[in-house]
C-alpha cells in the first residue's frame, strides 16, 4: 500500500532538512525497513516550504508502534527545530493526503 502525506518545514530550513536526510542514521533505516516501509521518497515545494512524502507499508503498517519506537523518537526530537511539529509533541505534524489518480 502506498501511504502519502504533506509536512511543512520552517522558512530558511530546506538546505538544513536536506542535510540531515542525507546523513540519515542507519539505525532509523533499519528500523522503518523493519516495519515494510520502503519506496519513501519526499519532495519540496520550495516555495511554500511543504514537504510530500510517500512510501510503501503493509495495509496493516503499525504507526502506534513506530511512533513509540526511541529511534524515531530522537530523530523527531532532532528534526523539531526546523519543522512544524504537532502540539506538545516533536512528532511532525503529517497532513494525509488521499489518492486521486494514478498511471501506470
Amino acid at each position: 500500500m502506498r501511504y502519502a502525506s504533506v509536512m511543512q518545514l520552517f522558512p530558511g530550513c530546506a538546505a538544513e532538512y536536506r542535510q540531515r536526510h542525507d546523513a540519515i542514521w542507519p539505525e532509523l533505516v533499519a528500523l522503518l525497513q523493519r516495519y515494510g516501509i520502503g519506496d519513501y521518497h519526499i519532495w519540496l515545494e520550495d516555495d511554500s516550504g511543504r514537504l510530500f512524502a510517500s512510501f510503501e507499508a503493509p495495509a496493516d503498517l503499525d504507526t502506534a508502534g513506530l511512533k513509540q519506537e526511541a529511534v524515531m523518537q530522537r530523530w523527531w526530537a532532532m528534526m523539531a527545530d526546523i519543522m512544524q511539529t504537532l502540539p506538545d509533541s516533536n512528532e511532525p505534524w503529517a497532513g494525509a493526503l488521499q489518492p486521486m489518480f494514478y498511471l501506470a
